[in-house]
C-alpha cells in the first residue's frame, strides 16, 4: 500500500474553499455521470488525501454524489479507517474510536474519468495516493490488513427475482430484487413491511432465489 503519512496535517486554505463551492458537477463534469469512460471495468479500493479534519466530511459529500448522480453501479463504498482505543483518563478506561489514517479515505469504485472526476473535486480532496497522483488500487493484502473482507460472493441473481431473506433481521421476508450492488455485495430489495412497499439493502449472503 502506498506509504500514509499520519503526521502530516494540512489544512484547506481560504481561497480553495471558494473555488470549490463556485464550481458544480454540472458546470465542471466532462461527460454524463451515467456513462463509463475510459478506465478499468472492475471495481478497486483507492486511497484518496484529504485536508486534515475532513475525513467525514469528504466521505459524506461523496456517498452524496454517489445518490444524486445515480453513480451506484460504478461507486460502491466510502470509508474512514477507524480502530478502537483504550484510554486512561483520571483513573477511568474508555474505549473510543479513532482514525487509522488521519488524512486518508477509502473509495471502493471503478476508475473512469467519470468516478476520477467525483473524487478529485470534491471538496476536502487533495489528490489520489500514487505516482504522480495517479489512482493506485490496494490489493486484497492491504485491504485485509485494514479489516476489510475481500471475498466475492457468486451473484447467480438478477433484477426481478424474487428471494427470500434467510438472515439478519429481515430473516423470513420475501421481495423482489431491485438493484444489485456488485461492489458492495448486496441487493435492494422491495419488501412488502406493515403493508407498504419498502427498498431494503441486503447482504449476497444473507438471501436465497425462490
Amino acid at each position: 500500500m502506498a506509504e500514509m503519512n499520519e503526521e502530516k496535517i494540512e489544512t484547506m486554505p481560504e481561497a480553495e474553499e471558494t473555488a470549490a463551492e463556485e464550481t458544480t458537477f454540472e458546470q465542471a463534469a466532462p461527460v454524463s455521470a451515467n456513462i463509463k469512460q475510459g478506465g478499468d471495468n472492475e471495481p478497486h479500493w483507492y486511497v484518496v488525501h484529504t485536508y486534515s479534519g475532513y475525513e467525514n466530511k469528504v466521505k459524506a459529500d461523496i456517498e452524496k454524489t454517489i445518490e444524486n448522480r445515480r453513480l451506484q453501479e460504478q461507486m460502491f463504498e466510502v470509508m474512514v479507517p477507524v480502530q478502537d482505543v483504550v484510554e486512561v483518563k483520571n483513573g477511568a478506561r474508555k474505549t473510543v474510536s479513532k482514525k487509522m489514517f488521519p488524512g486518508y479515505v477509502l473509495v471502493h469504485m471503478i476508475k473512469n474519468d467519470v468516478t476520477w472526476y467525483v473524487v478529485r473535486n470534491t471538496r476536502g480532496v487533495t489528490g489520489f495516493v500514487g505516482p504522480g497522483s495517479e489512482p493506485v488500487p490496494l490489493s486484497d493484502s492491504e485491504m485485509r490488513l485494514l479489516g476489510v473482507k475481500t471475498d466475492d460472493f457468486v451473484i447467480d441473481v438478477a433484477i426481478g427475482d424474487s428471494v427470500k431473506v434467510i438472515s439478519g433481521a429481515w430473516e423470513g421476508t420475501v421481495g423482489t430484487i431491485k438493484l444489485i450492488n456488485a461492489g458492495k455485495q448486496s441487493v435492494t430489495i422491495d419488501m412488502d413491511i406493515f403493508g407498504r412497499s419498502t427498498d431494503v439493502e441486503i447482504g449476497l449472503g444473507d438471501i436465497v432465489k425462490l
